[in-house]
């Protein structure tokens, strides 16, 4: 049943919540289903052509991020990766220091496992980012104490979309030979990703973010990084992740992560431009909105907007009527009502926050799309505000 028959059109605009998965990737995938069913660890013929397609795809992984294939562990996902990287880089270096830094704005799969090590006697320092959600490598660099031993700043974040400055905290990680990690689940197929000129020693990348299925993801880990893997069982991925390899996921990852290498220079000059119409087009149409994050040094597909004196949420079911998807900074609907970390972390009034809407652009997304979006869009804030008591 289609719960949009009033839509004249879909819009789907929010690809950094997750993609569908493109027609290449899936084909590429099905043979491993059922025909190429075998266990990438047996020795026979049917776990050799597994095996061979699992490296193929570590292959196309490691070249869309500068790495080398062995340097790739595959994971469940972009959090288990997380997980992997800061657990098992602060189980196995607990006896040189206890103490770690991340940022406020760090997606919840850091904040909450920085949380949990802060439970178990780790300290933990959250440097704070300026108003466009920017981190300053003086203030990572400020943190460090004899005790540090692990650094863990995201590459593009995931709500406002503000690109951070890895490549010189990079540096500073290598000057004070601190480990360093960087989610860059968001940044993988947008913007370049190479670990040499970032200068991480641990990085996250997930599939269903660049058009590949969800369930699979990686953690690159630079030679001779020690970490202490967190799924023990047999052999696997270098003894760093046992299970079976989730061979259908981890070629169409490898698939995806290929045909994003390619395309992504076209790809993101297309999407800036969507993204500025959008933009634009919103904050000159609705009076009192506001762009979060950083005006240039953002993710190409990334629009988050406040629109003051009225809920976010209620934006984004009145939007979903008309056939627009999208998400908000805020959590209202879980029953909490404080509004996104992010926002509040860059010092966005509480009242504007709750008004917030995140917009991601993605390889469906047409002009035509924009400009649907920029017409539905004002008549709805008019109508939320004429019913608010904020407006009032």
């Amino acid at each position: 049943m289609n719960t949009h028959s009033n839509a004249r059109r879909l819009v789907y605009l929010d690809h950094s919540a997750t993609t569908p998965v493109r027609a290449e990737v899936l084909a590429a995938m099905l043979p491993y289903f059922a025909d190429k069913f075998g266990n990438p660890s047996s020795i026979h013929s049917w776990g050799r052509e597994a095996r061979v397609a699992v490296d193929a795809a570590r292959e196309q992984i490691a070249s869309a991020i500068g790495a080398n294939p062995q340097e790739i562990i595959f994971t469940s996902g972009g959090t288990e990766a997380d997980n992997l990287a800061i657990r098992g880089v602060a189980q196995s270096l607990k006896d040189k220091g206890n103490h770690l830094i991340t940022s406020q704005i760090e997606h919840h799969a850091v904040l909450n496992t920085f949380q949990d090590l802060a439970k178990q006697g780790f300290k933990v320092t959250y440097v704070p980012c300026d108003e466009y959600g920017m981190i300053d490598p003086d203030d990572v660099r400020k943190a460090i104490t004899d005790e540090t031993i692990l650094i863990s700043i995201m590459h593009g974040q995931n709500e406002v979309g503000t690109i951070q400055p890895v490549e010189e905290i990079g540096k500073i990680a290598r000057e004070r030979n601190i480990i360093f990690h960087s989610d860059a689940v968001q940044s993988l197929g947008k913007i370049p990703v190479n670990v040499d000129a970032m200068g991480v020693d641990l990085l996250t990348i997930s599939s269903h973010k660049i058009y590949g299925p969800k369930g699979v993801g990686a953690l690159y880990v630079r030679k001779g990084t020690k970490i202490k893997p967190q799924v023990t069982g047999g052999i696997h991925e270098r003894r760093l992740r046992a299970g079976t390899e989730n061979v259908p996921g981890i070629v169409g990852f490898g698939e995806a992560c290929r045909l994003a290498q390619q395309e992504m220079p076209e790809e993101s000059k297309r999407l800036r431009e969507l993204r500025d119409r959008l933009i634009n087009g919103i904050l000159n149409t609705i009076p009192d909105t506001v762009l979060n994050g950083h005006p240039e040094k953002r993710l190409p597909h990334n629009a988050n907007i406040s629109v003051k004196y009225v809920e976010g949420e209620a934006i984004l079911l009145n939007l979903d009527l008309f056939g627009i998807g999208a998400s908000s900074g805020s959590a209202c609907t879980s029953g909490s009502l404080e509004p996104s970390h992010v926002l509040l972390a860059m010092k966005i009034p509480h009242e504007t926050a709750h008004g917030s809407l995140r917009m991601t652009l993605g390889r469906s997304n047409t002009k035509e799309d924009i400009d649907y979006v920029l017409e539905v869009l004002p008549p709805i804030v008019e109508k939320l505000r004429a019913m608010s008591v904020f407006g009032n």
